[in-house]
């Protein structure tokens, strides 16, 4: 009667998963970890997408360093796609304006209604500057700096996380990160909207400093953003409405706000409040560009939901009736193939990703 406990030796086939997880990653992580670091100080920040596309498949295959070739190639397969429409996204962008005379003085007023009887008439950016800007950097000014560039890497390094461990969620998440991204592109070319230093510097407003990435001085890290710099002189200037930084942050945390702890909250929350704080106080947005942002996320959510359950309903009308007739069949050898015995990132995955396209 040695044959029941047959089918049970498979389940074995786990352990090298324990093993990933020991020294060898401590290791891989660790070299890594200080090739980030010397990567950072020498070329800057990872700010283009292209560049931490590489750092973010170093970074996986440092974690899975014991998996196969063909498991880290796979990475490269599904997230070349998304790389180059980031590329496309941050090259189009420059073409936004065409030229035109981007809006600025609604953008003015809408801040000047909503908050002039706080700030004595003023634009919350102006008003903030006067009350917290200073010629030496403050500790405030370093977080700011590091808040702004959370936005270059928070939304990928989420989504690579899920590639890891959920493959359909990570679909889940790229189709809406997707949505976000194309409704604002679309916008930046019906809407070209300058924020608040663009307007300072053609007379609008009152003098308004650009200093989202000042904070690098107070530890002499005068290097750290030169991506982030470079990225900034070659970008679309009026490409501010909406704000897709603080879209980014309030979107992340949303996705994954369900399946958080609800003790996390105010800390994930608090996020895309940072966000908003650093946008405006940096002169890079108004407040009205952030609600904006905030409300293509809600967009976002409902369209990709609505557009998922419509096609899972179309599906299911249009499905044959094959499971049903293949089902005597299965349940005749109920333990001919144990679930855990195939390789963790083999067919399953694929067809999770398959199935989220």
């Amino acid at each position: 009667m040695s044959a029941p406990t047959d089918p049970q030796q498979p389940a074995q086939t786990d352990a090298p998963v324990v093993v990933d997880g020991g020294r060898r990653r401590v290791i891989t992580m660790s070299v890594w970890g200080v090739a980030f670091v010397i990567g950072w100080l020498a070329i800057g920040l990872p700010t283009d997408p292209a560049y931490a596309f590489v750092w973010m498949w170093a970074a996986t295959i440092a974690w899975n360093s014991t998996r196969p070739w063909r498991s880290h190639l796979r990475f490269a397969r599904d997230w070349l796609p998304v790389v180059l429409l980031l590329v496309l996204y941050n090259l189009s962008r420059g073409f936004a304006d065409n030229g035109a005379i981007p809006h600025a003085y609604e953008l003015i007023v809408a801040d000047q209604v909503m908050f002039g009887w706080a700030t004595g008439g003023q634009v919350p950016t102006v008003w903030l500057q006067q009350h917290l800007f200073q010629p030496e950097v403050r500790w405030w000014d370093v977080l700011v700096s590091w808040v702004y560039f959370s936005h270059f890497v928070v939304a990928l390094a989420a989504a690579a996380v899920l590639w890891l461990r959920d493959r359909r969620r990570w679909a889940a998440f790229m189709r809406r990160w997707g949505f976000l991204c194309a409704t604002g592109l679309v916008t930046y070319f019906l809407y070209p909207a300058a924020p608040p230093w663009w307007a300072a510097q053609n007379g609008l407003l009152e003098e308004v400093a650009r200093i989202s990435t000042r904070g690098w001085k107070a530890f002499g890290l005068h290097g750290a953003g030169n991506l982030l710099n470079a990225g900034q002189l070659a970008s679309n200037p009026v490409a501010a409405m909406p704000s897709l930084h603080t879209a980014f942050a309030l979107f992340v945390v949303l996705f994954f706000l369900r399946t958080t702890r609800k003790r996390w909250w105010p800390l994930l929350l608090a996020y895309p409040l940072a966000m908003t704080f650093t946008l405006v106080y940096s002169g890079e947005h108004y407040v009205i560009d952030v609600l904006v942002g905030w409300v293509y996320v809600g967009m976002a959510f409902l369209a990709v939901g609505l557009a998922e359950r419509w096609w899972a309903a179309r599906r299911a009308r249009r499905a044959p009736d094959l499971p049903a007739v293949a089902a005597p069949a299965s349940a005749a050898q109920p333990d001919s193939a144990p679930a855990g015995a195939g390789p963790p990132d083999s067919a399953p995955a694929d067809a999770a990703v398959a199935a989220g396209r």
